[in-house]
């Protein structure tokens, strides 16, 4: 079992905000190829940042990095390496170390260099919005060393209306629990605070609705 908790506005805010200039950096730095808006999403949308009291991993954000290429100039490897270079440009002025290359995403991590801890961390998926609420993301598949773009799981789907109505029904409260114990429970490192998050949500919903 892990010792999850909630992180306050108060102590998040100040990183949310260097992780904004970053990316509108990162904007600046890709723009003569291509462009992408960016929002948080999973848990990082919705105050329910968590942190583990018994690890050294401190606490994540996850960010959605909205690609504009629909004339498809750039392959997905070269669209995942210009921003990843873009980053590693801009994150180590703010404290992080470069980029890790991940399956799904991109990461930085901010390390107390006296004790290897890890402070806060950040996932950047690099996604394509293409109607009906479907969305393709780049995989890298470490096996081969292809870079493809695939299309998002079905828990990822209708989240926010989801949201909504688990809302406006009176269950947030719950939510909020179960999202923490899932978490605890969890002893997989390669699954991410936003698939626990969508997970979580689409359980809460069956159950409820």
């Amino acid at each position: 079992m892990h010792d999850f908790i909630y992180v306050s506005k108060n102590e998040a805010k100040p990183v949310r905000e260097d992780l904004y200039k970053i990316i509108c950096k990162v904007q600046d730095i890709v723009r003569p190829y291509f462009t992408f808006q960016f929002k948080p999403v999973g848990s990082s949308s919705r105050n329910m940042i968590t942190y583990d009291r018994k690890s050294n991993i401190g606490f994540d954000f996850d960010f959605n990095l909205e690609i504009n290429d629909d004339d498809e100039n750039y392959s997905a490897q070269e669209i995942r390496q210009i921003i990843k270079r873009a980053i590693d440009q801009v994150a180590p002025k703010y404290g992080y170390k470069p980029c890790e290359d991940s399956t799904r995403v991109l990461t930085i991590k901010k390390v107390n260099t006296h004790t290897s801890k890890i402070i806060h961390s950040c996932d950047f998926a690099l996604v394509y919005n293409y109607g009906n609420g479907k969305q393709q993301y780049i995989r890298f598949n470490k096996n081969t060393q292809d870079y493809t773009w695939e299309n998002q799981g079905k828990g990822f789907k209708n989240l926010d209306n989801k949201i909504a109505w688990l809302k406006d029904n009176g269950h947030w409260g719950e939510l909020e629990d179960y999202y923490i114990d899932k978490k605890n429970r969890n002893n997989n490192p390669d699954k991410h605070s936003r698939s626990i998050f969508a997970e979580s949500i689409n359980e809460m919903y069956q159950k409820k609705k």
